[in-house]
């Protein structure tokens, strides 16, 4: 909820009331016309339900002020183009806080968006100097596609969506902004043609980071454990795949969680939204390459399947917690990805790994797209696994893979 100190418009305090009625009156148990007087005793009151119901109005508030469906005024200053679309933000009422990271098609921020917490994604296709005119179009027009979408998703393991803009007008980035990324000294400048996404902002950090975290303590995750952060990305894999969206760069740094380490999937800046009715093959080389599939290497057509392969690279190392690829971080650009696609090169599977978890992983990651299980039917397979002995994965004398070295994922050097 906002705090005592967070500006909220006025009409908004009337939504407050009336969520904190509705949850008093017991919700949606009334009779309609039926009228009873009745008393309520404080200690009867579900103050958690009213939180969130409160939160659930107001949130549904800010959309409305932000779709132009209400809110009188609060949208004077629309596009040239017409009424501004649901999902579209006042980028006049986000509050850029500092850089959480850089990465490779824009910034991540923290900010305050009406006085609520939110993380800003502001993608930059252009800024590797590699993208073409037509293909940064393509990208701003697959991004309103997704986000035409993503703003409908209620689901656990999606980040919850906030609004977005496709241009950066009213856009203010401080001047001297703290930078908290691990990217020091990268451009923090307002960047021509970006497109700024806003999400909620979750606390846990990111997968990527958990697992670190872990590494450096000579720790793995608990089997129990690897098994629900794996239920956590295939639900949300599946449910983005029964909507027919394609993340095309599922990878750990996309992962994030919660104060609670729920995961949910993050960063739709390359997805792709793909008609049922007329569905069509993706094509080009989109992603981060230790986790794309040996179909998007070499540039043929892919579908979902992409994201199944990239979940078996996540769910690998999750399990290890170590690094994809590590004892072939010398590879050229050239050579591993050759090794993927034609000699099969995939992270090794420790022999100890349970034979239903290591089953799993390497149907994921067939070089076969058609094989490669649906996301849903991976739901099914991690529920059934036998999580009941818990406990580390690494057998009393075992130890992490030899070789040693800092946690950190593998960027080919070019050719």
């Amino acid at each position: 909820m906002a705090s005592s100190s967070t500006v909220v418009p006025s009409d908004l305090e009337e939504e407050k009331a009336a969520a904190a009625a509705a949850v008093m009156d017991g919700g949606y148990g009334g009779v309609a016309g039926e009228e009873v007087e009745r008393y309520l005793r404080a200690d009867q009151i579900d103050f958690k339900s009213l939180d969130f119901e409160i939160e659930e109005r107001m949130a549904d508030r800010f959309r409305k002020l932000n779709s132009g469906g209400g809110g009188g005024g609060e949208h004077e200053h629309e596009h040239d183009d017409g009424p501004k679309a649901a999902w579209e933000i006042d980028l006049s009422k986000l509050e850029i806080g500092h850089v959480v990271e850089h990465g490779d098609h824009g910034t991540l921020f923290r900010g305050k968006y009406y006085g609520h917490d939110v993380a800003v994604k502001l993608l930059d296709w252009g800024e590797d100097g590699y993208s073409s005119e037509a293909q940064i179009a393509h990208f701003r027009t697959s991004l309103k596609e997704v986000v035409a979408v993503w703003h409908e998703f209620n689901h656990p393991n999606i980040t919850k969506f906030i609004g977005a803009s496709m241009g950066t007008t009213n856009l203010n980035i401080p001047e001297n902004i703290p930078d908290h990324s691990s990217k020091k000294g990268a451009r923090t400048a307002l960047p021509e043609r970006a497109c700024c996404v806003v999400v909620e902002y979750l606390t846990g950090g990111t997968l990527k980071q958990h697992l670190i975290k872990q590494y450096r303590k000579n720790k793995k995750l608990s089997y129990r454990e690897v098994v629900r952060l794996a239920l956590g990305l295939a639900r949300g894999l599946s449910f983005l795949h029964s909507k027919k969206i394609v993340h095309r760069d599922v990878k750990t740094e996309n992962l994030l969680l919660d104060h609670q380490l729920n995961l949910k999937i993050a960063d739709f800046g390359v997805a792709r939204v793909v008609e049922a009715q007329d569905p069509k093959d993706l094509t080009g080389t989109t992603g981060t390459l230790a986790y794309m599939a040996p179909e998007v290497v070499a540039g043929k057509p892919y579908n979902r399947k992409c994201d199944v392969y990239s979940f078996g690279i996540c769910l690998w190392e999750t399990y290890c917690c170590d690094m994809p690829y590590r004892p072939y971080a010398d590879l050229s650009f050239v050579d591993f990805s050759s090794a993927v696609i034609h000699q099969n090169l995939r992270p090794e599977i420790p022999d100890y790994c349970p034979s239903a978890m290591a089953s799993i992983i390497q149907r994921c990651w067939d070089a076969n797209p058609d094989v490669r299980p649906e996301m849903e039917e991976v739901v099914c397979l991690l529920e059934a696994l036998d999580t009941s002995k818990g406990g580390s994965m690494v057998p009393e004398g075992k130890t992490k893979q030899p070789g040693g070295g800092c946690f950190c994922f593998f960027r080919p050097r070019a050719a």
